[in-house]
């Protein structure tokens, strides 16, 4: 069960334990934190689920894809650590993965 650090909008601190195989999206929305809104529940449409990872962890995470990259785009609070939380599916490898929730749009 990987467990993963959130950064509020407000810089409160959460840990989320996380079920194998979920994406980040997906633990962070069933565990309560409700700033993120993830409208499109995850099919890579909406941008709605954007969040910051943390440098040490972007290797880990990989690169966005191409639909991603392009929705990623339209924010203005894209940075290098951009991606959208639907795009990144949790496993073991990924325990203590560390993310902000970007500004809202």
């Amino acid at each position: 069960m990987p467990k993963m650090i959130v950064v509020e909008r407000s810089g409160k601190e959460v840990s989320i334990d996380a079920r194998d195989g979920v994406t980040v999206m997906e633990a962070i929305r069933d565990s309560g934190v409700d700033e993120l809104l993830a409208l499109c529940g995850g099919c890579c449409s909406c941008a709605t689920c954007h969040i910051i990872v943390d440098t040490d962890w972007l290797a880990h995470v990989g690169q966005a894809s191409g639909d991603e990259d392009d929705l990623l785009d339209s924010s203005d609070h894209r940075t290098a650590g951009s991606r959208l939380s639907c795009q990144i599916p949790l496993t073991a490898s990924l325990d203590g993965l560390r993310v902000t929730i970007a500004p809202e749009d």
